[in-house]
């Protein structure tokens, strides 16, 4: 697993080849309130029944609120075997102050 900043991220997302995931992991109430446009979201609860969903040879991108979360489900996917996983070091709060300065925030 490999840590990227939110500028590092938006360049990946920017020269994406088709291969590029968002997975949020947040709370459903958490995930109403923002999120990266085009992420797919999937609780952390829900992770293992959902694991099918994702690609082993995707590049992931791991999302939650502060960038904890999403890296205990990065470490979570690479031991099944995920090839490229990155956590977006700071989440979407860190995002909502470096990438997309009108995302509503929440503590």
């Amino acid at each position: 697993m490999h840590e990227k900043t939110p500028t590092e991220v938006k360049l990946l997302l920017d020269s994406n080849d088709g291969k590029l995931l968002v997975l949020d992991v947040r709370e459903q109430w958490e995930y109403d309130i923002c999120h990266i446009d085009g992420s797919m979201h999937i609780p952390m609860g829900q992770l293992v029944e959902r694991i099918d969903d994702l690609k082993k040879n995707d590049t992931i991108v791991v999302v939650c609120h502060h960038g904890i979360r999403s890296r205990i489900v990065g470490k979570h996917l690479d031991s099944c075997g995920f090839k490229n996983i990155i956590n977006l070091i700071g989440g979407v709060d860190r995002w909502s102050k470096e990438i997309d300065l009108n995302m509503k925030k929440y503590v």
